[in-house]
């Protein structure tokens, strides 16, 4: 008894740790939107007085969502590898994959922060306005291939697994697979200039994934793993 205990303990704090880091995404990429406006809607923001600290501010922040992106995975590897460990693995790969698409982001705007304090208001004002303006080009890029394509990756790989295994309720990965390829088809017509970055279509794809995500970051933080899973019987016994 007590090596069950000790093993739902364990489970009960992996699913907590999960929950929390999902949250962490959340309440770290949302207001890093709001903080990284001035520099991805004004053009010519690198030779403009500017707004330095909120920038690095949102850069930050979308930095700490990349980690704890990496964190989500890492978390529940070593759980849900226990119902498809090919699918598990995959579901690391795109989260690092979208962390790391983030990263690159964060890199462009710290470095049109860095052009702006370096030579605002000089005599090459004209190219670097050209060159702040492909910073954000990039970023804005990694925005639609990092937060908006792999998402929709994450849920069909993680979601799969989430209602294979019966370790939250079902409702919630079924949210998640009806979004994935809402998003998916979203982002591909933006990448195609089918549809715009923001649009009806954007959102309405957009709105299952973040209530997956949400939910699924609640479930484990506030009730943990359900007992009766199959992965959890087999590894208290």
């Amino acid at each position: 008894m007590p090596t069950t205990r000790g093993t739902m303990e364990s489970m009960r704090r992996t699913a907590l740790v999960a929950g929390v880091l999902y949250l962490v995404t959340f309440l770290s990429s949302i207001p890093a939107v709001v903080l990284l406006n001035p520099v991805l809607s004004d053009s010519n923001y690198i030779v403009s007085t500017g707004a330095d600290t909120q920038i690095r501010w949102g850069a930050f922040l979308d930095l700490v969502n990349a980690l704890a992106c990496i964190g989500t995975a890492v978390a529940l590897f070593p759980v849900v590898k226990r119902q498809h460990e090919g699918f598990a693995l995959g579901f690391v790969t795109t989260r690092i994959f979208e962390a790391a698409v983030i990263v690159t982001g964060v890199v462009c705007i710290l470095a049109v922060v860095a052009l702006r304090q370096a030579g605002a208001g000089g005599a090459d004002a004209a190219p670097l306005v050209v060159v702040g303006r492909s910073l954000v080009a990039v970023r804005n890029g990694t925005f639609l291939l990092g937060p908006g394509l792999m998402p929709a990756l994450n849920a069909l790989l993680l979601g799969t697994l989430m209602y294979q295994s019966r370790l939250v309720p079902r409702v919630i990965p079924t949210v998640g697979l009806i979004g994935a390829p809402l998003l998916l088809s979203s982002t591909i017509g933006t990448m195609f200039g089918i549809n715009e970055p923001v649009s009806a279509w954007t959102g309405i794809a957009t709105l299952p994934i973040a209530a997956w995500e949400l939910f699924l970051g609640l479930w484990m933080a506030i009730k943990g793993f359900n007992r009766s899973a199959p992965i959890m019987l087999a590894a208290a016994t």
